[in-house]
């Protein structure tokens, strides 16, 4: 499987492609940021994610984006432009028909440390270690990219098979009528 990882936001969105599959060794494809100008106008900015993460999709041919799920923070303004560079994401890839799904910060910390309240720190440490890499990814941005398709590859697989095993156990099955004659 081939995961992008986004980690949304208006001034550095990151983005990590990562290839793997559960109990088998990770494989970074591509890491890096796509940059805003914060003078720019809301729309410029928006714009610019958009194409920059249109590249890396047609670069590098995900079967599916993992998005950073925006949470509460007091700072109203930061996540506001999280939440519309979140929704650049979401909107890139289902228009492309590609799967999306969303991760809290603290299962990918979770996933990927042990912990999910784990640091920045922790976090790109394990990146680093999971995908073998000879620096650790930066800015941090693009290691929580990558800690965000790591988390996929692991956590997100399995609970699709467990959310299908699920809808398949409430499905309701045919019941084989056999009629008497006499």
């Amino acid at each position: 499987m081939r995961v992008l990882g986004v980690d949304p936001g208006l001034t550095r969105c990151g983005v990590g492609v990562v290839d793997g599959a559960p109990g088998r060794p990770l494989r970074m494809a591509g890491v890096g940021v796509v940059r805003t100008p914060a003078e720019a106008e809301i729309g410029q900015r928006l714009l610019l994610i958009e194409q920059g993460l249109e590249l890396w999709l047609d670069e590098h041919k995900p079967d599916l984006v993992a998005v950073e799920r925006v949470f509460a923070q007091h700072n109203v303004r930061t996540v506001m432009g999280t939440a519309q560079a979140s929704a650049v994401a979401m909107l890139c890839a289902t228009r492309r028909g590609i799967p999306v799904t969303l991760h809290t910060p603290s299962e990918v910390k979770a996933a990927v440390t042990g912990s999910g309240r784990a640091d920045k720190a922790q976090v790109t440490a394990m990146v680093t270690r999971l995908l073998r890499l000879d620096a650790p990814p930066k800015p941090a941005d693009a290691a929580d990219a990558l800690a965000l398709a790591i988390c996929h590859i692991w956590r997100g697989s399995a609970a699709g098979k467990i959310a299908a095993a699920l809808a398949n156990a409430n499905t309701p099955r045919p019941t084989v009528r056999q009629e008497y004659r006499r």
